[in-house]
C-alpha cells in the first residue's frame, strides 16, 4: 500500500508577493478612506440632528427637512435610469453584436467621451438650451396625459423641470452603463450563441435566450453604478431646477423637490456653522443611502451568480 507524499505549495515569487502586498494595501486604503468619510460626517453632522427648530424652517424638525430631500434624490435618479437604462443596453448591444468593428469603435469612443465632460457644463446646457427644447414636449405632455401625476402641470414656463433634470442625469448616467453592459455582452461564450443560432434561433433570439441570461449580474451591476452616479451628482442638478422643499410626483411643473447634493451645493457657502451642520447631516443621510443601494446591488448580483453556478 503506497502513501502519497503530501503536496508542498510552490514557493511564491517576489513579484508575486510584492503584487498581493500592493493589491491588499489599496484595498486597505480604500476602505480606510471610506471610514474616514463616514466618521467625518458623522461627527460634524451630528449637532444637525438635534439643531434648534429655526435652523430648520421652514420644516419643524431635521426629519420632516430630509426627508423630501431624500425624495427629490430618489425621484431624480429613477427618472434618469428610466430614461438611461434601455438606451445605454441598445447601444451596447449595437457595439457588441450588430455594428461592425469599423462602426463599432468610433461609436464606444464617443460614448466614453460623454463621461469626460465635466457636470457644470451639463448643468448649463441643461439649463439653457435643454430646458428652452423641452418646453414644446412638456406642454405635449400637459395637453394630452394630464391625467397621470407625472404630468398634472401646469407646465413649466422656463423648462427648467425634474423632467429636465432627469434626462441631464440620463446623459450623464449612459456612458458609464454602456461600458460595463458592452464588457459583459463581449464574454458571452461563443459557444452559447452559435448553439443558439444552430438550432434556428434568430439574432435577437440568441440575444434573449443566450446573451441576457448570462449577463444578467454585469447589468445589475451596471445599472446600480449608474444610479449611485445619478445619486451623489450635485451641479448639474443644481444648475437645472429650481428647487423647493416639497413632495411632488409631478415632473413638468416650476416646483420641484431639491435633491440632497443640489441643496448642500446651493446653501453650504451662506450657511450659519449650525445651518452647515444640518448640510453635513443631510450628507451623512446620502451616504448611508448610496452605501444601502450599493449594498443591496450586491445581494442581488451574489444571489444572480449563485442561480447562474447552480
Amino acid at each position: 500500500m503506497s502513501v502519497s507524499a503530501p503536496s508542498v505549495k510552490p514557493p511564491r515569487r517576489v513579484g508575486d508577493r510584492l503584487f498581493a502586498g500592493a493589491a491588499q494595501g489599496a484595498a486597505l486604503i480604500i476602505m480606510l478612506a471610506l471610514a474616514g468619510v463616514f466618521v467625518f460626517l458623522f461627527i460634524e453632522g451630528l449637532p444637525g440632528l438635534h439643531a434648534d427648530e429655526r435652523i430648520y424652517q421652514p420644516a419643524t424638525n431635521f426629519a420632516s427637512y430630509v426627508g423630501p430631500l431624500v425624495y427629490g434624490t430618489v425621484l431624480a435618479a429613477v427618472v434618469a435610469l428610466v430614461i438611461a437604462v434601455p438606451f445605454a443596453i441598445g447601444v451596447a448591444l449595437f457595439i457588441s453584436h450588430y455594428a461592425p468593428p469599423r462602426i463599432a469603435a468610433p461609436i464606444a469612443y464617443v460614448i466614453d467621451l460623454l463621461a469626460a465632460v465635466p457636470s457644470v457644463v451639463y448643468g448649463l446646457w441643461g439649463g439653457l438650451a435643454l430646458g428652452q427644447a423641452t418646453k414644446p414636449v412638456i406642454n405635449w405632455l400637459y395637453d394630452n396625459l394630464d391625467f397621470i401625476p407625472f404630468f398634472a402641470g401646469p407646465p413649466s414656463v422656463t423648462g427648467r423641470t425634474m423632467l429636465t433634470a432627469g434626462i441631464v442625469l440620463a446623459i450623464m448616467v449612459v456612458p458609464i452603463t454602456t461600458a460595463i453592459s458592452r464588457e459583459v455582452f463581449a464574454q458571452t461564450p461563443r459557444l452559447h450563441e452559435e448553439a443558439a443560432m444552430a438550432l434556428g434561433a434568430t439574432r435577437w433570439e440568441t440575444i434573449r435566450l443566450a446573451v441576457f441570461p448570462y449577463a444578467k449580474s454585469g447589468l445589475v451591476s451596471a445599472v446600480m453604478l449608474g444610479l449611485g452616479r445619478a445619486l451623489g451628482e450635485t451641479m448639474a442638478v443644481a444648475m437645472v431646477l429650481s428647487a423647493t422643499p416639497i413632495v411632488t410626483l409631478n415632473l413638468i411643473s416650476d416646483t420641484n423637490p431639491a435633491t440632497i447634493a443640489s441643496n448642500i451645493a446651493s446653501n453650504y457657502k451662506e450657511a450659519s456653522p449650525d445651518r452647515q451642520a444640518v448640510l453635513i447631516a443631510t450628507g451623512l443621510v446620502l451616504f448611508a443611502v448610496t452605501f444601502a443601494v450599493n449594498f443591496l446591488a450586491r445581494l442581488v448580483v451574489a444571489r444572480s451568480e449563485r442561480g447562474v453556478t447552480r
